[in-house]
């Protein structure tokens, strides 16, 4: 059943502990496309994972001494960016929401990290065309155009009245102070991680922890 997650070297235990769980997650119509597991150069006895399904990215990461696992999830039309950075000891795979908030993994093995780029890139697309194509939908509603297919034969007919109704009352935007809020705590939390203050391990549980309170 993982054997098709395991082409580019996973971990086989790591990755069924992700499938198991994300068999559970996954909504009507929603596929997994790839699986890629952190491969830490010392000890990698509880490696992160990132999964990419048709609908969303999630990032797991082992608890309690890998007794458990964490995850967030972000669906793709949130998703304005995804970067790969290859280092000399795998690869960094990270991504940018439209929120503001940035999540990623480091000790990627890089064939999976360019995978990972690949897919990510596909579905961002995908989205592209799908929300392109909503745009034109609500164009067309919109417009209310009305075509003939033999004008010669079309007979002209006065229009009824217009009823002028009154302007809808212009809806509410509602605030969302507690994103305000997560990323101005995630931006404090880069500016540690930049300034070495932090090591990478501890700015990605911290920012796990962070975003799984909101």
């Amino acid at each position: 059943m993982i054997d098709k997650f395991l082409k580019e070297e996973q971990d086989p235990k790591a990755v069924e502990k992700v499938y198991s769980r994300l068999v559970d997650l996954l909504t009507t119509g929603e596929e997994i496309i790839y699986i890629a597991v952190q491969k830490k150069p010392l000890v990698n006895l509880f490696p992160d994972c990132i999964a990419i399904t048709n609908k969303r990215i999630l990032f797991f990461t082992p608890a309690n001494l890998g007794l458990s696992i964490k995850f967030v999830d972000f669906v793709w039309k949130d998703v304005v960016d995804v970067h790969t950075k290859e280092e000399i000891i795998g690869a960094v795979f990270s991504i940018k929401t439209t929120g503001g908030a940035e999540m990623g993994v480091d000790y990627l093995p890089k064939v999976q990290a360019r995978k990972l780029y690949q897919y990510s890139q596909e579905r961002k697309e995908s989205e592209r065309e799908l929300r392109r194509q909503r745009e034109l939908e609500e164009k067309r509603a919109e417009s209310g155009s009305i075509q003939v297919d033999h004008p010669a034969q079309a007979v002209f007919q006065p229009s009824a009245p217009v009823v002028q109704q009154p302007p809808a009352a212009p809806t509410p935007v509602a605030e969302e102070p507690k994103k305000d809020e997560l990323t101005e705590k995630l931006k404090r939390l880069k500016t540690l991680f930049e300034n070495g203050l932090i090591s990478q391990e501890e700015y990605n549980q911290k920012k796990l922890e962070l975003l799984s309170d909101f």
